[in-house]
């Protein structure tokens, strides 16, 4: 395995690499090609793996491409997805990018090719478009094909150099998580627009922890707003205690972002037919409604995005709204996404949802929503989480859990915004192992905490409004000093005869003056 300090020392030179390469380039707009070229050498490694099979007899890498029969392509595709000619692998293109006067022309003829190798194959719909963005001939690599080339080959040989080891020696995690910290760099360096698509890895694992909490195997964890994967890919971590039957699933708007995620999915060795993950407007165009439901829901939604909402008047009859009888209001979808993950999950699945707070106490449709939600025993905790979490936000999220398998008609509410519950750092503050662990411990015996967490029948939500607000319910600590009010009247007292003293003794002095 390997150890903590060889793995950032990858990470640091990989960073160098996309940093040097890019030249005046923004890294946000450079970001396809890096990660799409440590994703073509990834594939191309483990293409390579697969059909030596660990024959050291066999150099895949030095084969003619004639050599492939069509049984052999064929058998390949329907295991892997897609199909790499020997003279395709990343390796035999880096050797020669440097003087390839056609490298870019090249590139997106083996890209394209990869592509159409899984036309007509169950896989066809996972592999298609995977390199759409990583344009070959796009301006931002330079003005001419000359400057272009000389770019795509730095990234190339960049990108050769990276350790990763054997293949077969472990380094698929390696692989992943440098693909990983790549997508968080970026993020974290895009602001905002990096926010949207990531989820940092530390919130990422206690969402999915809360969603596969007490679940000896779930059938399938969906994300209805997937982003680049990284929610999903946390409760990948949970094989050694849990079991993901049928895969992963995700819908995304964005299509950059979708191509990231599908990348990704690979890149942690998980198989096209254990992912399926789609490209679309969750809100208005569900995807996977076959699929549902589902045991484990994970989900970080962009915040109080507008929708269409009631100017589409089909809406309200809708199977994921219609129960509610309100439509979440058009310049604030975050109760959409709630409704949405909500008619997906199981009966005995729970969902693990990102919200913003507002949602929790602003009165209208989303209080009728929140109404809905308490009086149907679905909400089974509410967490607010210290602020400065994410990228792009400095602002105190919350953690919403649902629940169809409740067994009382109460609701649990966890303030962990205290210092004791997160690691303060320059740019993000950060959740650490010991503060996920007392956070799932809270959640999972639903004990009282002073002024952390505490659990509300619904009855006395009702008579509130119907308010989920978490500082609704947990004391907030009083942290001003206690007075010790005796010994601060005789701390007066004495200060008072003192006063008295000087005055006397002042009152002497001014005497024997004027005698």
């Amino acid at each position: 395995m390997t150890s903590i300090a060889q793995r950032a020392a990858l990470q640091n030179q990989i960073w160098k690499i996309a940093n040097d390469v890019r030249g005046s380039v923004d890294g946000w707009d450079f970001k396809q090609f890096v990660l799409g070229t440590l994703f073509y050498r990834f594939i191309s490694e483990n293409f390579t793996n697969y059909i030596e099979a660990g024959d050291e007899s066999i150099n895949y890498s030095q084969l003619s491409d004639e050599v492939i029969t069509p049984e052999i392509k064929d058998d390949a595709i329907k295991t892997k997805g897609y199909f790499i000619y020997p003279s395709q692998l990343f390796v035999n293109i880096a050797k020669n990018a440097n003087n390839n006067p056609n490298l870019n022309t090249d590139l997106k003829a083996i890209f394209d090719a990869i592509e159409s190798s899984a036309n007509g194959y169950p896989s066809e719909e996972d592999i298609k478009g995977l390199f759409a963005d990583f344009d070959t001939t796009s301006s931002r690599l330079g003005n001419n094909v000359e400057n272009k080339n000389a770019r795509l080959a730095a990234v190339i040989k960049g990108v050769e150099q990276l350790d990763f080891g054997k293949f077969e020696d472990n380094q698929i995690d390696l692989f992943g998580d440098a693909y990983e910290f790549l997508i968080g760099n970026y993020a974290a360096n895009a602001g905002k627009s990096g926010g949207e698509f990531f989820t940092p890895q530390h919130v990422s694992k206690l969402i999915a922890q809360l969603a596969m909490h007490g679940q000896k195997s779930v059938n399938k964890i969906y994300d209805p707003a997937a982003g680049s994967g990284s929610l999903l890919l946390q409760a990948k971590k949970h094989f050694d205690n849990h079991i993901i039957e049928e895969g992963f699933y995700g819908q995304e708007v964005n299509h950059t972002t979708y191509n990231l995620a599908r990348m990704n999915m690979f890149l942690h060795n998980i198989n096209y037919d254990k992912f399926h993950i789609v490209l679309g407007d969750t809100l208005r165009d569900p995807q996977l409604m076959n699929e549902k439901p589902f045991d484990a829901i994970v989900s970080n939604p962009p915040y109080s995005i507008p929708w269409i909402g009631s100017d589409d008047p089909t809406l309200i009859n809708d199977d994921r709204f219609a129960p509610a009888g309100v439509l979440a209001p058009k310049s604030k979808a975050d109760f959409a996404f709630v409704l949405h993950a909500l008619h997906y999950l199981s009966s005995k699945g729970r969902a693990a949802i990102v919200c913003f707070p507002g949602i929790f106490y602003r009165s209208g449709a989303e209080q009728k929503i929140r109404k809905y939600l308490v009086d149907n025993n679905f909400v089974e905790t509410v967490i607010a989480l210290a602020p400065n979490l994410f990228y792009g936000t400095t602002i105190a999220v919350n953690i919403l859990v649902l629940s169809k398998h409740k067994t009382d008609t109460k609701t649990q509410f966890i303030d962990v915004t205290g210092e004791d519950f997160f690691r303060k750092v320059t740019n993000n503050n950060l959740l650490e192992d010991q503060h996920i662990d007392k956070i799932m411990e809270m959640f999972d015996s639903k004990a009282e905490v002073p002024h952390v967490a505490t659990t509300i029948d619904n009855a006395k939500i009702a008579e509130n409004d119907y308010n989920l607000s978490v500082s609704s319910y947990v004391e907030a600590k009083n942290k001003r000093e206690k007075i010790n009010i005796e010994a601060l009247n005789k701390q007066v007292d004495d200060t008072v005869k003192r006063i008295d003293q000087l005055r006397a003794e002042i009152d002497n002095i001014i005497k024997e003056l004027e005698a």
